[in-house]
C-alpha cells in the first residue's frame, strides 16, 4: 500500500445530518459536511449548527433525484 497524506479532498463526500423523530415522521436537517483524510483513517467535519436535540447522521454524498 503506498503512502498516502492527510490532506482532504477538493469536494466533500459525506453531509451531516440531524435527524428528528423516528421513521417516515422522521425530518433531517442539513447541517454540515465531511471529507475523508488521504490515509482513509478519519474525516475532517465542518458543521453549520450542531444538533443539541436529535441524532447526527454522516451520509455519503449521492446524486440527489430531481423534485
Amino acid at each position: 500500500m503506498s503512502k498516502q497524506t492527510t490532506t482532504q479532498a477538493a469536494k466533500p463526500t459525506h453531509r451531516l445530518y440531524v435527524v428528528k423523530g423516528e421513521g417516515k415522521n422522521a425530518r433531517w436537517i442539513e447541517i454540515g459536511a465531511a471529507w475523508p483524510h488521504g490515509d482513509g483513517l478519519g474525516f475532517s467535519i465542518t458543521a453549520e449548527a450542531i444538533g443539541l436535540n436529535g441524532r447526527i447522521v454522516m451520509r455519503q454524498i449521492t446524486e440527489r433525484k430531481a423534485a
